[in-house]
């Protein structure tokens, strides 16, 4: 396939913005994935463009990574620390730098975001209309928004769908697509993992994958020469680990990797880890069985999704949108499965922090790098001013605190994206906080990359470092070690620095700054204390 179907465009007209939910990055070929999945439309999309070998997200946990790329600012500045945190009404999202240039973004598929009714209702504020819509949705024009986590309501789309090809008509989600038919014929629920292996009762037709795919396919068909932005959210390989035939018994248990994991971290964890280890999720995948069930469905579900992305490659190729698309294909997080003794994410290690980012520039500045990895650390907050700059949009820069990745799409800069990625963690919504006796104040983890090292900060409690050069598997917690002290004095002074850096002045630019300093005199007409 070529990548170009003609002359590129200088800037892109449309975007298409995929994200998956607790996609790892090593599940991917393109990113030397382990064991036997192989991910082929991603690794195409990848060879179209450039893949960033070291990408991070700010918080393994689903919302507040959202709203950090959403809004292209770390969840200190944006202030959703956990799922579910409305997200303050006074913050901008894509959509609403989209709206000024009188584009919308549209989407289809999950976000997690949850509106700040209250801080509205108690200052007697409504909008209506578009912006109203954009407020209540983070930004977004919903086409269809579907969080895959609980029975769906009467107003769902994809509901109606379902029930009009028969399936289950009033638990549809419950009952179809995460349930199963057990050996002994009764109903089997996807929320047990020992379920995992069971095919789903949906066929893979009506699945959310394909029916995401199909949805986002008829969305661009129906633009025809129009401009669009699309962000198309899909709902897996997030848990409940449940795929349709014939993608749930697509691999075994010998070939999916291990966990990484040592016997040390089991004995001898720090205090927040060790709480960690004793959450439900994580007793049952420290078992074997357990992994070996889980892996292999959740390798059927990314390679469902990859054949899903190549119907969607396809389709912009026949339709000649390749020529004018900008593409983003990520993750929110990974998901640990047994790693270090732990499940689902939060946690900093590698599979829960670092996830896929590639970046497919239809403009002909880029055709020199395609195919490359950029193997500098960039971060989630950068896909926002990516898709701006692409669009040949202004980015915020007070606000704003990523920054476009374009200069190393199109080689046209050798610097490194950025010394170091930094994440955030707030444990307060978790069960670790009760056994590690915390207020609710108390639970504030931060961590610092920068490719070398890993420094982790635990509020009131010790550091943790690890070499991610020596042990990239992050096995050996170096923080103790009498040598270890100058590295941790360095990355916590560059931790703090960092946070005297955030964006926290939002409602005026730079150059309105600027343009105020010492003006009192000259704006005003006011005179202070001259004699």
């Amino acid at each position: 396939m070529s990548a170009l179907n003609d002359t590129p465009t200088p800037a892109a007209r449309n975007v298409l913005f995929i994200m998956c939910d607790q996609l790892r990055a090593d599940a991917l070929s393109c990113y030397g994935g382990g064991g036997a999945l192989r991910t082929p439309n991603i690794d195409r999309l990848a060879a179209m463009g450039t893949r960033f070998e070291r990408a991070y997200v700010s918080s393994a946990v689903c919302g507040p990574s959202r709203t950090s790329y959403y809004t292209g600012r770390y969840p200190g500045s944006h202030r959703v620390t956990w799922n579910r945190v409305p997200m303050p009404a006074d913050e901008w999202s894509l959509g609403d730098y989209l709206a000024e240039a009188g584009r919308d973004c549209w989407l289809l598929g999950k976000t997690h975001f949850v509106p700040d009714r209250r801080g509205l209702a108690a200052r007697g504020l409504s909008a209506a209309g578009a912006a109203g819509e954009r407020l209540m949705e983070g930004g977004f024009k919903v086409l269809e928004r579907y969080d895959g986590h609980f029975e769906m309501d009467a107003g769902s789309g994809y509901r109606r769908y379902l029930i009009e090809h028969g399936y289950d008509r009033d638990r549809p989600w419950e009952r179809d697509v995460i349930g199963s038919t057990g050996p002994d014929g009764g109903f089997a629920t996807g929320w047990l993992l020992r379920n995992a292996g069971l095919p789903a009762r949906v066929a893979e037709r009506d699945s959310e994958t394909a029916y995401l795919t199909d949805r986002a396919i008829d969305f661009i068909a129906g633009q025809g020469e129009q401009p669009w932005v699309l962000h198309l959210s899909y709902i897996k390989p997030h848990w409940p680990y449940k795929a349709p035939a014939p993608y749930h018994d697509m691999y075994s248990a010998q070939d999916a990797a291990a966990p990484m994991r040592g016997q040390a971290e089991r004995e001898r964890p720090h205090p927040v880890h060790g709480a960690y280890q004793r959450h439900e999720e994580s007793l049952s995948f420290a078992q074997d069985e357990v992994w070996r069930a889980v892996r292999p469905v959740y390798m059927g579900l990314v390679k469902q999704i990859d054949d899903h992305v190549g119907r969607l490659l396809d389709h912009l190729e026949r339709a000649g949108r390749l020529r004018d698309t900008l593409i983003v294909f990520c993750s929110d997080h990974g998901d640990l499965q047994g790693d270090h003794w732990l499940g689902e994410k939060e946690y900093f290690f590698e599979g829960a922090v670092r996830v896929p980012l590639i970046v497919y520039d239809p403009s002909s500045a880029a055709d020199a790098r395609r195919g490359r990895a950029v193997a500098e650390t960039a971060e989630c907050v950068d896909v926002v001013p990516t898709i701006l700059d692409a669009l040949g949009l202004d980015v915020p820069a007070h606000r704003v605190e990523g920054r476009s990745l374009l200069p190393w799409v199109r080689g046209q800069s050798d610097e490194p994206v950025r010394e170091f990625a930094v994440g955030f963690l707030d444990y307060a919504y978790r069960e670790a906080r009760l056994f590690l006796d915390r207020g609710v104040t108390e639970c504030n983890g931060m961590m610092l990359a920068d490719g070398r090292y890993k420094f982790l900060y635990w509020q009131g409690l010790r550091p943790q470092l690890f070499d991610l050069r020596e042990d990239p598997g992050e096995l050996r917690d170096l923080a103790e070690e009498a040598w270890a002290a100058p590295v941790l004095r360095r990355m916590g002074d560059a931790l703090c620095d960092w946070n005297w850096r955030r964006q926290r002045r939002c409602t005026e630019t730079f150059e309105q700054v600027a343009a105020r300093t010492h003006a009192h005199e000259r704006m005003m007409n006011i005179v202070i204390g001259r004699w």
